[in-house]
């Protein structure tokens, strides 16, 4: 044998990985639940992981409408309990996918617009000015809640979203994730010493120690989030008490103290929330217009959300008319969003889809276990109230981890497309650029100014343009899924560069044998509501 040289590559080494319809490596899928123990503790993991944004958001607007620590609490109560009914209506009826229906981030802007309104300026008491602001919220999202309702059960956006390819796709799912990158260590580095041993310890428990561990590998990968919050939850508690923040400044001990929330002394032991419990919502045309943009936003958000939550739960690509199914119940969960008086509205909560790739778990029964797990602490407003207490930097570490995953699995897509081709590059490289660096301008705009690039006399057309052109997923999906449809699109080699031939047989509910077992109505449903 001459030579010292490596030996030549085996011809099974130079193949290409294949391409996959389903994920792999998925130990429970939508239709296969683990064990009741087991299924009960991932679905209060999937609860612990929701709470953060539940508490975020009434924390950011609760004060400015005029609220103590009594409205707030009412507030997360109310904000939990409609997030387990729409969990539930979207698990059972809607896409029957496993996603987590949640507070969004989206309708929190045009929240601000009518917090900041000049009709509510003039009320002299707080607690009045958010009752009053609570109530034209109300009636904002109720409005802004038909679109979706009109969008999703009229068939309409199953006709867009036929149009969807997976190169276009791949920016949309990609900024679902990534695009939150500032709800990631910023957030973290609000209380270093409590955020960073968090996500070191989430990842030591997820990635390593499984690899070390052999024997109880699961255990560990599985349920690393209730191994590790409470770890570092004890810690800050002893650091509370221990008055390591006794002479700090007032913003850090807010966000690395365990007393700090005021949600357990506010919270009544026994409530159920219930509709119109700050009085009838009341109706302005401008606010409405405004929030319904962001409702636009918020469904092509959650249509990202929902084909990554459908990789995640390895079942095949969801059909464009499940998807509009999904989307009519999402309206409705707006629309009890404003009946309730949740002050925001809801959509797929991103950092669960995340979990679902962390645990390697996509059972629906599994999240419905965590929509339960929503209802009962909601109503226990006190047992409740405790676990919302936890810092929110531990909830800013969880999300480095969640939102990543949902990132990278927008990029699993390009496995379906021609890498090679400039067409894709260029469609995938600028719509993903313009995606960061659009919302990046209006964002540093307003932080700057105080109000958005779009600056008219009519403040319901500055909303729509601010909200849209603020969404990273939203500006990314747009650009990509016009380029898609207009560039070259005739072109023979086109359709198979953009693998669109991979998704053709998924178009449509009945050209996949599969599409029954992951996506059908129960109790016979279907036959009231066929998909096609």
């Amino acid at each position: 044998m001459a030579g010292g040289g490596a030996p030549a590559p085996k011809q099974d080494e130079l193949q290409p990985h294949p391409v996959k319809d389903q994920l792999p490596g998925v130990s429970y899928c939508i239709t296969s639940p683990p064990p009741w123990p087991e299924a009960v503790l991932l679905g209060f993991q999937h609860f612990l992981v929701m709470l953060g944004t539940t508490v975020i958001i009434p924390t950011a607007l609760v004060p400015q409408m005029g609220g103590g620590n009594d409205e707030k609490a009412r507030v997360v109560q109310t904000l939990l309990f409609v997030a387990g009914i729409n969990t539930l209506l979207q698990t059972f009826l809607g896409t029957r996918l496993p996603a987590v229906i949640g507070g969004s981030y989206t309708f929190v802007m045009p929240t601000i617009s009518i917090i900041l309104a000049g009709r509510y300026s003039n009320e002299p008491d707080p607690r009045e000015r958010f009752r009053r602001i609570m109530r034209g919220t109300q009636g904002a999202l109720i409005v802004a809640s038909a679109l979706q309702i009109i969008v999703g059960f009229s068939g309409l956006w199953r006709n867009v979203t036929r149009y969807l390819s997976p190169l276009s796709a791949v920016p949309l799912v990609a900024l679902v994730g990534v695009g939150l990158y500032e709800l990631g260590f910023p957030g973290v580095a609000k209380c270093v010493e409590i955020g960073l041993p968090q996500l070191i310890l989430l990842v030591m428990f997820s990635q390593f120690i499984p690899h070390v561990m052999h024997h109880v590998r699961h255990v560990f990968d599985r349920f690393a989030v209730i191994f590790t919050v409470p770890i570092i939850w004890l810690y800050a508690y002893l650091l509370t008490v221990g008055g390591a923040y006794r002479h700090a400044a007032p913003k850090t001990q807010f966000h690395c103290r365990t007393d700090r929330s005021g949600l357990v002394g506010g919270a009544p032991w026994i409530r159920v929330p219930y509709p119109f419990q700050w009085g009838a919502p009341t109706f302005d045309a401008g606010e409405a217009f405004a929030m319904m943009a962001a409702s636009f936003v918020a469904l092509v958000e959650s249509t990202g959300a929902f084909i990554i939550v459908a990789r995640y739960a390895s079942a095949t690509p969801v059909p464009s008319s499940v998807l509009s199914r999904g989307i009519g119940w999402q309206g409705i969960g707006i629309l009890l969003d404003g009946l309730f008086g949740t002050g925001n509205g809801s959509s797929v909560s991103v950092e669960n889809a995340g979990l679902l790739a962390l645990t390697r778990v996509g059972s629906r029964r599994v999240v419905q276990i965590a929509a339960g797990f929503m209802i009962f602490f909601s109503i226990l407003g006190k047992f409740g109230a405790v676990f919302a207490s936890i810092p929110l930097p531990i909830f800013a570490a969880l999300y480095c981890i969640f939102f990543a995953y949902v990132g990278a699995g927008g990029l699993t897509f390009l496995q379906f497309c021609n890498l090679n081709s400039f067409r894709t590059m260029f469609i995938l490289g600028f719509s993903i650029f313009m995606g960061l660096s659009v919302p990046q301008y209006f964002n540093e705009y307003t932080s700057v100014a105080g109000y958005g690039p779009v600056h008219t006399r009519a403040r319901w057309f500055n909303d729509i343009v601010n909200v849209m052109f603020s969404s990273k997923p939203f500006v990314a999906g747009i650009v990509a899924y016009f380029l898609d449809n207009t560039l070259y699109r005739h072109d023979s080699t086109v359709r198979k560069d953009r693998g669109y031939h991979w998704w053709d047989k998924f178009r449509s509910f009945r050209t996949d044998t599969r599409s029954e077992e992951f996506y059908s109505l129960p109790f016979n449903l279907n036959k009231f509501f066929p998909s096609v």
